[in-house]
């Protein structure tokens, strides 16, 4: 036998004891038989018994070996080893146990004798010792303890099979203590028997000279016990039962792992060589085939035995690998130390999976996450109140499962720093899924602190700028990886980690590009990233309250980019932010009823839940904060949201009359009309889904469900009268209702319908709250509370409804004097009280107190605004007490009519709105108010006007001569509108008119003495053209404006100042939306081509994409008709310059007039880009063609304009169709022109000639081949951010080129017009004036953006306009149509003038007949707009802080994807052009008269200029 090994005593010392006395066994009984003969089992157990008691009392100095021979020889027999009685064979391995401890070093037994004992131990003794209930456990236990203690289990090593034994050995001790944990107390391994065996397995690996690779596999396997149940699954699999399934988890390290993990931590050295060998044989194979795999499938192919990479099987254990070194490296990471390279390789590898699993192994290895995965995310609440404080959060993920919880024993970065960077390295890699893997690796290791271990400053500020990128990056699939893994960070997280570069404000930082995903162009990228944002905002809103600075730094601008995304116009984009609105930002469950459970701010501020009575005031509170967080844009996307809710209110209630009316298909009478009202109405909504075949579907499920309860609760919730409980408990059980019905995949149409049309915000419950912060101003929340007020009171008043008699007291204590001021947010309170007075006058009290306190308004209110909506309410009941009020008020306002008398502007605005609402008594005083507006105040200048005067100022500074004016201009302009004898009002209107005209004809200036101020001027002007336009919505007003006049007019578009221009624009788009003015007026807004301001530029595309959409059912197809005006604007534009002989001009000439009409080919491909589809592509080529058969009415000396931009607008249309490939279908009917803008030609050979001659230069093809290759490569460089708003301003031409109108340009404007190139060269450089002064902005200098968008440009486009829209009665109303010139007759085809002539006209009349009518555009726009205009006593629905822009569900894609025929832009360069003039530049005897389209204004201004919104 082999010497024993672990013997305790040194050699020598036993020699020096020989001489003691030795003590011998006693024990001499027998323990064989001979065969036949067997000793009984009791008798042999008790002579065992008494052998082992007598062993185990020798000690290993004192005993004398030589007396255990005989024993020793009785015990190695097989007839015990072997006993069939567990007894026997337990003493029997007890006393071998004992004596091998006595005779160490040496053994006395025989080879087969040991094998035979270490094989009872393996196979009986030690699977025994999980069994505490086993009658022998005592001594199974002794056997362990005893082969432990002096290390006799070496002596397995010795055996022959010793191999398959410690296998064996191993892998019983690893089952037996992993089979406990599920056991009762009676069974299991106890902790004193597991770390014996524990003891037993470190000395066994660590004086081994090798190890069996199977011993080593059984060790790591222990490591994959952490694993969850079912076996290793994906980062997106783990977290989802980590999330659903955490209770089938194991909470704590198993007994197995523990064991393994010592073993690795004690005998680390021997364990770094088996551990690197054992992932050699299954890693390093895998590289080198994978390393091989490029270039046989490339070079190869034809060989069939070439590798091909790792099979599914190979890749299955390569996984299960990756997933057992990152369990080692939380375990014992010194024994990985071989492995690491290794696994570095991998990232080399040229297969893809082999990169990716090492990727994210790394990654997970230096976040501290082994094979358990990461801890649950967590939980955003945005429903929680009260809401989440910075200081109740721990500051690192805490998990209650050890196995979850990261855990990185070293730092990765210092220990392996090679792996650590080419790890980092990877976030570049050319494959999509590599660089998605590592972007969620990087979101581990920020958001677990690198293991916890930590990470210093730098590294923590370029991993977090590197996800940042990968937010941005090409690939979907980065990107949504990128905006998922955000997720697993905390709020305490996103404020100091994330937000350490900067918050959602800063560009570049990684919240900010977190943002721009709200608009991405792929659904699964921008719902994540939009829902994770307002959730967020949500569990900051308690911090954001506060004032936290970090918070307000990091967090405040959520709300403006989540709803400045309602600008793309993408239905889907709009469902999503209602679901993001009233599911996250503003939870309908917020507050809960209930306490929260188990939250740290429960806990901490548990006294503080929110009673059920505190409900709405703590609702109220978070709607203030999320609107006073908006910019201005998204605060009017806000608005506009909740604007339509009284619209869709309708739509929804008709929907629910007809599903009653429907029966669910059990009609007794009337089937089919009913029947055809139900789909009229569904298909009416579908317009607003992006799917419109499944709401359809929804729709009809739900009315053929036919459940009357769920009818009465889609009313409860859609009624203004419902109180916000009422509403909520009303969608609560209607969700539950469809949940259990056979439709409940309906809720995705009908969820979204309710939020649109149920009062979730604006609710009466929340007046209280948001009336009570307007007074008193608390944190700041009061000038957002009147905003909110002044919009409830435009869109829905009947809200007031329950508050309008608190209002009306506050309003009686708080009625100003002459001496006493009142407090200047009482205007809100005013101006709700008007709007509801307009819609319910009887329940306005009529009291003499309240009627004073409204004189006293009028007379003394501050600001000057107080006085038109006092009076409004005063006259809202029309009778003849009001009246009389209304005369006293007058009286008193004619007492000292003076300029410059006290309150002398309140006296203006008092007596502009009693011109509007009460001409009559304002009669006898007309000679004193008419000489007093325009003689003392209109015709003189009182201010001095200087060099340094600025050529605008905000509202706030606008000085008292100038609102006086504006107030007198508007004085004189109610003064016609209430006039009801057509005749007297049209006598009355010519002075009007031309002091209208005048003003802008020359850029606000009337004094001709003194010069009026810049910033004056500005606002005259644009006041002018606005009450034009104003005018023009009453049809014998708009009679008054001539073709010319109306040039004049729209010139204003391109004024040099931003403000006049915006105002103008705004204003046209307004009366446009609302059906009030006449289709030709659409013709103005395609001069914004050389729009410099972006925004602005964006904000009109869209709308006119909007209208496009709104109006393209219309029979007389008004927008494909504006070509034939927008040629004749163009021909007598002050840009159109034409050299005086054609035919004998120079090169340079004609070169310089070839880049002028190109400048105007781009209004053409402008309206192109936005209007042209190929279906009504011939009809917008007939009406260009149609031109050439006609003369110029307004200068007919100047006809040949006309015909070289006919020829232009041809020319543009063919390479725009080229461009397309559209195919060109002809327009096969005919088409006439208005005949105040076109007149017939005198004789059919003339018709001949002009429609032979070419008018166009031979170089404009070449400058047109330019503008489209400009626009192409601008196409190209187009950013991933899909808003397109970084687009520069355009070197604007030196718009101003203020020169003073020439005289009027009559008859031969033609000569006037000519300018020689050399002036025009000149002119060009020189501009110092910035964009937003500039009148068309440099044309030449910047291509704008007129390329048409298709669905993917759509997508990067973020559109600001909305349409407007009415319902009745389920159906939409008819759009407007197109109109015409004076009396509208349109001239046909030459060959048949006169009969032409008699059709244009009646064609002519039936447009004007149906322009007068509002269209059903869409629910996105102004609450109420009137149907039809009312000539006298036309009312505004709304003052003009309300935007008007529309809110109609995005236009779909024009189809504007057109073939790119890329190059430089020879147009874009030049600077040779005359500046586009502002419009007083090329004026004409015709007063240039420019009404203006809606103002941007601000309320101060506002206040004491717009006396006439809302009668």
């Amino acid at each position: 036998m082999a010497p024993r090994r672990g013997r305790a005593e040194p050699q020598e010392e036993v020699e020096e004891e020989q001489g003691e006395e030795l003590v011998s066994l006693q024990f001499d009984e027998e323990l064989t038989w001979k065969p036949g003969k067997p000793i009984p089992t009791t008798e042999l157990l008790n002579r065992l018994q008494t052998l082992s008691e007598e062993l185990s009392g020798l000690d290993q100095d004192t005993v004398d070996v030589e007396s255990l021979n005989d024993v020793a020889h009785a015990l190695g027999q097989r007839n015990l080893l072997a006993h069939k009685d567990k007894g026997v064979r337990a003493y029997a391995a007890v006393c071998i146990a004992d004596i091998l401890r006595l005779c160490a070093p040496d053994a006395p037994f025989t080879a087969d004798q040991t094998k035979m004992f270490f094989n009872l131990v393996v196979t009986h003794i030690f699977p025994s010792l999980s069994d505490q209930g086993h009658p022998y456990h005592s001594q199974h236990k002794y056997v362990l303890t005893a082969l432990t203690d002096v290390k006799s289990i070496l002596l397995i090593n010795d055996v022959d099979g010793a191999d398959d034994l410690l296998l064996k050995l191993f892998s019983v001790f690893f089952d037996g203590v992993s089979g406990g944990s599920n056991s009762g107390p009676e069974e299991g391994v106890s902790k004193e028997v597991r770390n014996t065996m524990t003891e037993m397995l470190i000395a066994l690996v660590d004086e081994a000279s090798g190890m069996n690779p199977k011993v080593i596999e059984v060790i790591m396997a222990q490591f994959l016990r952490a694993a969850p149940p079912g076996g290793f699954q994906s980062r997106t699999e783990r977290g989802e039962q980590n999330g659903s399934q955490s209770t089938l988890l194991p909470k704590d390290e198993p007994a197995a792992y523990i064991m393994a993990k010592e073993i690795c931590n004690v005998c680390t050295e021997k364990m770094v060589h088996y551990v690197s060998q054992y992932f050699s044989d299954v890693i390093l194979d895998a590289s080198r085939f994978a390393a091989k795999t490029v270039g046989n499938r490339h070079d190869e192919d034809e060989d069939e035995d070439a590798p091909r990479g790792p099979t599914d099987a190979e890749l299955k254990e390569l996984k299960k690998a990756h997933y057992l070194i990152r369990e080692l490296w939380r375990a014992a990471p010194s024994v990985l130390q071989n492995v690491i390279p290794q696994v570095e390789a991998e990232l080399s590898a040229d297969n893809v999976d082999l990169r990716q699993l090492a990727t994210e192994t790394l990654g997970d290895m230096i976040s501290g996450i082994g094979a358990a995965g990461p801890p649950p995310p967590p939980v955003l609440d945005p429903a929680q109140y009260p809401p989440l404080r910075l200081a109740d959060e721990a500051s690192s993920q805490i998990s209650d499962n050890v196995l979850t919880t990261p855990l990185s024993p070293q730092s990765f970065a210092q220990t392996h720093s090679s792996a650590y960077h080419h790890f980092l390295g990877r976030r570049n890699d050319k494959t999509a899924t590599i660089r998605a893997a590592w972007t969620t690796a990087v979101g581990y290791i920020l958001a677990t602190s690198a293991g916890g271990i930590g990470l210093n400053r730098e590294e923590q500020s370029e991993l977090v700028k590197h996800l940042g990128e990968k937010l941005n990056d090409g690939d979907e699939k980065v990107r949504l990886a990128a905006v998922k893994v955000m997720e697993l960070f905390s709020f305490r997280d996103f404020v100091t980690k994330l937000a350490s570069p900067g918050g959602v404000d800063k560009d570049g930082s990684v919240l900010s590009s977190l943002a721009d995903r709200c608009r991405d162009k792929r659904t699964a990228v921008r719902v994540d990233a939009m829902t994770l944002l307002a959730k967020l905002w949500a569990v900051g809103s308690g911090e954001l309250a506060a004032g936290q600075e970090s918070v307000i730094a990091a967090l405040a601008g959520i709300p403006s980019r989540i709803f400045n995304a309602f600008y793309a116009n993408d239905s889907e984009l709009n469902i999503l932010l209602d679901r993001v609105l009233f599911e996250c930002l503003v939870p309908l469950s917020y507050p809960p009823i209930k306490a929260p459970k188990n939250t740290r701010a429960a806990v901490s501020q548990s006294s503080q839940t929110a009673s059920v009575a505190d409900q709405d005031r703590i609702r109220a509170e978070r709607i203030l904060l999320l609107t006073q967080s908006l910019d201005p844009a998204a605060k009017r996307a806000f608005f506009a949201m909740q604007g339509r809710q009284p619209q869709f209110a309708q739509v929804l209630e008709a929907f629910i009359n007809q599903c009653e009316s429907y029966n669910g298909g059990v009609i007794d009478d009337n089937r089919p009309k009913k029947t055809a009202n139900l789909e009229r109405t569904v298909q009416y909504i579908t317009q607003f889904f992006p799917d419109p075949f499944k709401v359809k579907t929804d729709l009809q499920k739900f009315a053929n469900l036919n459940d009357r309860r769920a009818y009465q609760l889609v009313r409860f919730s859609v009624s203004a009268g419902s109180d916000y409980k009422t509403v909520r408990q009303a969608i609560k059980e209607l969700v539950k209702r469809i949940n259990a019905s056979q439709i409940a995949t309906s809720l995705d149409t009908l969820l979204p319908l309710l939020y649109r049309s149920a009062c979730l915000l604006f609710n009466r419950s929340h007046l209280a709250t948001i009336l009570d912060y307007s007074r008193n101003d608390k944190d700041g929340l009061g000038s957002v509370s009147h905003e909110i007020l002044n919009e409830i009171s435009q869109r829905n008043p009947e809200l007031f409804k329950t508050h309008v008699g608190e209002l009306c007291k506050g309003l009686i204590e708080q009625a100003p004097t002459e001496t006493n001021e009142n407090d200047s947010t009482v205007v809100d309170t005013l101006k709700a009280c008007a709007s509801y007075s307009k819609k319910y006058p009887e329940e306005i009290p009529q009291d003499r107190k309240f009627s004073q306190a409204l004189v006293s308004y009028a007379l003394y209110g501050r600001p000057v605004k107080s006085a038109k909506y006092a009076i409004k309410i005063l006259l809202a009941k029309g009778d003849d007490k009001g009246l009389v009020n209304a005369t006293s008020l007058l009286e008193k306002v004619m007492e000292d009519w003076n300029y410059g008398s006290s309150h002398f502007l309140n006296k203006l605005q008092s007596v502009a709105q009693l011109e509007l609402q009460a001409p009559k008594i304002t009669l006898d005083s007309d000679d004193d108010i008419l000489n007093m507006t325009v003689q003392q105040i209109l015709l003189k200048v009182r201010t001095d006007a200087t060099d340094k005067d600025p050529d605008w100022v905000e509202d706030a500074d606008v000085d008292e001569e100038l609102q006086a004016k504006c107030l007198s201009m508007h004085i004189l302009v109610n003064r016609l509108r209430s006039m009801d004898d057509v005749e007297e009002a049209k006598d009355k209107a010519v002075p009007v008119f031309k002091l209208l005209k005048t003003l802008v004809a020359k850029r606000g200036e009337l004094c001709k003495t003194k010069d009026t101020p810049n910033h004056h001027k500005s606002r005259l002007r644009l006041l002018a053209a606005q009450l034009l336009l104003k005018l023009c919505t009453i049809k014998h007003f708009d009679d008054f404006l001539t073709p010319a006049d109306f040039n004049r007019l729209a010139f204003t578009a391109q004024d040099p100042h931003l403000s006049v221009r915006r105002g103008f624009i705004e204003k046209l788009q307004k009366y446009l939306v609302q059906g009030k003015l006449r289709a030709r007026f659409y013709t103005i807004v395609f001069l914004t081509a050389f729009e410099p301001s972006a925004d602005l530029k964006q904000r009109v595309e869209t709308w006119i994409r909007s209208r496009v959409r709104a109006l393209q059912t219309s029979e007389q197809h008004p927008m494909e008709a504006i070509m034939g005006r927008l040629i004749s604007l163009l021909a007598h534009h002050p840009d159109f310059n034409k050299p005086e002989n054609v035919e004998n001009a120079s090169s340079d000439e004609l070169s310089a007039y070839a880049s002028d009409l190109a400048d105007h080919g781009r209004y053409i491909l402008y309206y192109l880009t936005n209007v042209a589809t190929e279906d009504n592509l011939g009809l917008i080529y007939k009406y260009a063609e149609r031109v050439k058969q006609t003369r110029d009415a307004i200068d007919p000396d100047a006809s040949e304009n006309l015909y070289v931009v006919s020829d232009l607008a041809q020319a543009v249309i063919r390479k725009w169709q080229e461009r397309k490939n559209w195919s060109f279908q002809a327009y096969p009917g005919k088409v006439g022109l208005p005949i105040g803008l076109y007149t017939a030609l005198p004789s059919h050979q003339i018709a001949q000639e002009i429609a032979e001659k070419q008018y166009l230069p031979a170089e404009i093809d070449e400058k047109l081949d330019g503008l489209f290759k400009s626009i192409d490569r601008k196409k190209k460089r187009k950013s991933m951010d899909e808003r397109g708003d970084h687009q520069p301003a355009k070197k604007a031409r030196q718009a101003p080129r203020v020169k003073e109108p020439k005289a009027p340009k009559e008859p031969k404007p033609k000569k006037q017009k000519v300018k020689k190139p050399a002036k025009v060269k000149a002119r060009r450089p020189e501009s110092d004036i910035p964009p937003e002064n500039r009148r068309r902005s440099g044309r030449a200098t910047r291509v704008s953006q007129y390329t048409e968008r298709d669905s993917s440009d759509d997508d990067r486009e973020m559109w600001d306009g909305v349409s407007k829209w009415e319902y009745v009665d389920g159906e939409p109303t008819p759009e407007e149509g197109s109109d015409d010139e004076d009396g509208s007759s349109v001239l046909s085809e030459v060959s048949d003038k006169e009969d032409g002539k008699e059709v244009a006209k009646k064609s002519a009349a039936e447009a004007n007949d149906s322009g007068d009518e509002s269209p059903l555009s869409d629910v996105e726009d102004e609450a109420t707009a009137e149907p039809e205009p009312e000539p006298a006593n036309e009312e505004e629905e709304a003052d003009d802080e309300q935007e008007p822009e529309e809110a109609t569900p995005p236009p779909k894609s024009n189809g504007r994807k057109g073939r790119s025929t890329a190059a430089a832009s020879k147009a874009a360069a030049k600077t040779k052009l005359p500046a586009r003039p502002a419009a007083k530049e090329k004026p004409a005897p015709r007063a240039a008269t420019r009404a203006s389209a809606r103002t941007t204004r601000g309320r101060a201004a506002k206040e004491a200029m717009d006396i006439d919104e809302s009668e």
